[in-house]
């Protein structure tokens, strides 16, 4: 019988599957993402900018935005974008606000908005950096938007994560590192692990509203997360972690799979490692915690 992979290394299980494609299309669908100057989240763009939709990008700079514009301006698709910095709170309500003020309709949301720190850093709102980036903007982002969403179903929310959640490092007493030893893999894990166990939350209360939402990993591929770490990380992941990674073309077309294959419709609540369902950690599944962490979550969203 074989032996079953530690917590820690499920991500592992799905590493060489052959994933599943589509060719369904997007027609006249509103899209928001966020992240999507770069990495996972401009495979997703590249990928979906192929369809007649109208898409908002949510970024932190102008520059690569107004790029990433110019880059796809030859395809079938409208991009607008909105200039916002997501370890800001008020930034976030800032974008929602914007963008609620030049659509009525949002049929899918994607938050790919993240980071990856080595130190432990704090927000101007006081939160620790890549815990308010990965969990508390996607949180507060997701909950201005959703009286569209709910005005727009059916319609779909996506929720970036990452295998990264197994290592954990959640502590709901001690959510900016105050009292612990910081590290990357600890507090990542730890933003992954709060964003999870809100999706379960927040899909149950969606539930008849046709709304659905769902988590996935984008897969081991080389992207720019991390590299506003210092030397030593960046080149600890020149020399070895970028080598074993692949290109992060496989995650669009998951994230389009996902958002656009017919068989998608009405499916919620669920985890993906690209396009296959899968299992989250034991203690992402926690639904006692998971409430906890939801209200923690509306607290400091000031929600």
């Amino acid at each position: 019988m074989k032996k079953p992979l530690p917590d820690e290394l499920m991500f592992l299980e799905h590493h060489n599957a052959i994933q599943k494609t589509t060719d369904a299309t997007l027609q006249d669908k509103v899209i928001v993402i966020t992240g999507a100057t770069s990495g996972v989240g401009y495979e997703a763009l590249k990928r979906i900018a192929h369809n007649p939709v109208r898409i908002f990008i949510v970024a932190r700079n102008l520059h690569k935005a107004q790029v990433v514009k110019s880059e796809l301006h030859h395809l079938p698709t409208t991009i607008e974008f909105v200039i916002a910095d997501f370890s800001s709170l008020h930034e976030v309500r800032r974008a929602a606000v914007e963008i609620r003020s030049q659509t009525q309709k949002i049929d899918i949301l994607i938050n790919c908005a993240g980071l990856h720190s080595t130190k432990r850093i704090l927000t101007n709102d006081g939160h620790e950096l890549v815990f308010a980036v990965n969990h508390l903007a996607s949180f507060l982002f997701t909950q201005l938007l959703l009286d569209t969403l709910k005005a727009s179903s059916p319609s779909k929310i996506l929720n970036i994560n990452s295998e990264g959640h197994r290592f954990n490092g959640l502590d709901i007493t001690d959510l900016a590192w105050q009292k612990r030893h910081y590290t990357g893999l600890r507090g990542y894990g730890a933003s992954k692990t709060a964003q999870l166990l809100c999706t379960w939350e927040l899909n149950d209360q969606l539930a008849g509203t046709g709304v659905s939402i769902n988590a996935m990993h984008p897969g081991d591929v080389k992207t720019n997360i991390g590299q506003n770490n210092g030397p030593l990380y960046r080149l600890f992941s020149k020399l070895v972690i970028q080598r074993i990674l692949k290109n992060p073309e496989i995650s669009g077309n998951a994230i389009y799979y996902l958002i656009a294959d017919q068989s998608m419709e009405g499916v919620s609540g669920q985890y993906y490692n690209l396009t296959h369902e899968t299992k989250a950690a034991k203690h992402a599944l926690n639904r006692e915690l998971g409430k906890t962490v939801y209200q923690i979550s509306k607290e400091l969203c000031e929600l």
